[in-house]
């Protein structure tokens, strides 16, 4: 009967065990964190400078793909969702350029910035694992003496006995372990895992940003050199026409004023002529600092700017603006908000601290492992502590109002990231637009004003005119001409820009092509070749 008593209770201990542990993780599964949506977007139909252009099919189905999407899909979007880790291309190649296919190598490789961002995606990975090391229990080892008096009352002794003194060695693991009681373990770990993916999407919003800072740099730098090749034959050119002044002057056929006049024109060439020099030598400071290097220890060589044939087509498909990494990254953060948010409202539940320990515990050093001084400390609620909080003066109310707070932050950042995106877009595509139609009349421009030159400075020759009308068509020659030039180097900085806005390149693109129009999955074909010089710092962020 006596043993039947004695499996009866150890089998009741057993079942306050159990139904303690399955209480345990009952309430663990009650997660207070509030169930992540992406907020709503509000996206017109179509891009304003790309008007939609659909085919019943397509309006039937709403569904388009590959070069289809481009014609299909005329403009259109749908709300972003993030994508942006998806390969990448190198979409530079399109310009068929090797001087700037090298540039980027070397800038993906040495750019600062762009290692300081791959070593922040490395800080936020070790913040995640921190935080996921609070799943497991924690075990720790100790050694050493604890010299200590014991009160007469508490060994049950008259007051008269008095207390003893007396030295404990203690040799002992110890484990402790936080119940994930209401999700306050889990919604941190969510928190720290969408900081990452933040991380990660800042990472490459500043390699985005560095590929087109290099591009756009380059042909800016290619432009000035083109100003500087209109000035060097502009120089030469007034430095004849001073030549044919001072022979005129001697022969009497002018007066001393034209001479004068002339002189002026020339030595204002060469004025303006340095004063492209010196733009030319900051923009070629400033692409060495994005390449890594020091100014002293870079310089490239000159060569005029070559037109730009790249035409990114009008029609992408909406994918595209997904791709972003800046609106991905405003994306991660609401995530991290909405965690954090759960993380407040778990600090009004209670919170149980597990620990325990087990060693040996002896008076002396000699017996301290003998197996008769083992000693541990075990239980349901032995050495837990269950704390309920109470009164705190309105602190948690306050972390909550305040988490709820950056969530609705974040959410409106998110969504003005979105509206920049959009604006972004329609810029450049008008501004692309616009640009062949100023470049043609531009063009028209450039070759009337040198028709204009050509007809003044004969008849300055044969007398007809005086020398202020062949000074004003030349200023008009070598203006409509740097006018070129500019809108040259605007188209190409707009073309560039335009793929930044749409979240960078795309799978299968060839070098040279007039127009990008196929858009395919999956992508990466033409990123298979990507700068080994950058795969230090962007395998590192790549890896999972």
């Amino acid at each position: 009967m006596k043993r039947f008593e004695s499996r009866f209770d150890s089998l009741r201990g057993w079942g306050r065990a159990a139904a303690s542990g399955l209480l345990i993780a009952l309430l663990a599964a009650c997660s207070v964190e509030p169930t992540y949506k992406r907020p709503d977007v509000e996206t017109p139909a179509a891009f304003k400078e790309a008007p939609a252009v659909a085919t019943p099919a397509s309006a039937a189905s709403g569904v388009a793909t590959g070069s289809a999407a481009s014609a299909e899909n005329n403009g259109t979007w749908k709300p972003a969702q993030p994508a942006d880790d998806v390969l990448r291309g190198e979409w530079w190649k399109v310009f068929g350029d090797p001087q700037l296919d090298a540039l980027e190598e070397q800038a993906a490789a040495a750019n600062q910035d762009l290692k300081a961002a791959a070593a922040r995606v490395q800080q936020a990975r070790a913040v995640t694992q921190s935080a996921k090391s609070d799943w497991f229990p924690k075990l720790d080892a100790g050694f050493g003496p604890t010299r200590e008096r014991a009160s007469a009352a508490s060994q049950f002794l008259p007051d008269s006995a008095g207390g003893t003194t007396g030295t404990i060695w203690r040799a002992q693991v110890g484990a402790s372990y936080e119940a994930d009681l209401f999700g306050r373990v889990s919604s941190n770990v969510n928190a720290a895992r969408s900081d990452e993916q933040q991380s990660e999407a800042l990472f490459r919003s500043v390699q985005l940003s560095l590929q087109a800072d290099v591009a756009q740099n380059y042909f800016q730098l290619r432009e000035l050199d083109t100003d500087q090749d209109l000035y060097r034959r502009t120089v030469a050119l007034r430095e004849d026409t001073l030549k044919l002044v001072e022979r005129r002057f001697r022969e009497g056929d002018i007066s001393e004023l034209d001479l004068s006049r002339s002189r002026n024109e020339l030595a204002s060439a060469r004025a303006d002529a340095v004063g492209v020099a010196r733009q030319r030598a900051a923009s070629e400071h400033s692409l060495a600092i994005l390449l890594g290097k020091p100014p002293a220890d870079f310089s490239f060589a000159e060569a005029p700017l070559a037109p730009v044939t790249v035409r990114v087509p009008s029609g992408l498909p909406s994918a595209l603006l997904e791709r972003r990494p800046d609106i991905a990254a405003a994306e991660r953060a609401m995530q991290a908000a909405n965690a954090r948010v759960g993380l407040a409202k778990s600090a009004f539940f209670p919170k149980l601290d597990i620990t325990g320990a087990f060693g040996f515990e002896s008076a002396t050093l000699g017996d301290l492992f003998m197996w008769s001084s083992r000693a541990f400390i075990l239980g349901p609620f032995a050495g837990t502590a269950l704390t309920v909080p109470i009164f705190h003066g309105g602190q948690l109310k306050a972390n909550l109002a305040q988490a709820r707070s950056k969530y609705d932050e974040d959410v409106a950042q998110y969504r003005q990231q979105v509206l920049v995106a959009f604006r972004e877009v329609e810029d450049n595509l008008a501004d692309l637009r616009l640009l062949d139609d100023q470049m043609r009349e531009q063009n028209d421009a450039v070759n009337a004003s040198q028709r204009a030159e050509h007809l003044s400075s004969t008849q300055y020759t044969e007398g007809a005119v005086s020398y202020l009308d062949v000074i004003d068509a030349e200023r008009q020659v070598l203006q409509s001409q740097l006018q070129a030039s500019h809108l040259a180097g605007t188209q190409a900085v707009a073309t560039v820009n335009l793929i930044r806005a749409l979240g960078g390149g795309w799978g299968e693109v060839t070098a040279g092509d007039t127009a990008v129009g196929a858009v395919s999955a999956p992508e990466g074909a033409a990123g298979s070749t990507a700068a080994a010089a950058s795969v230090s710092a962007q395998q590192q962020v790549a890896k999972r």
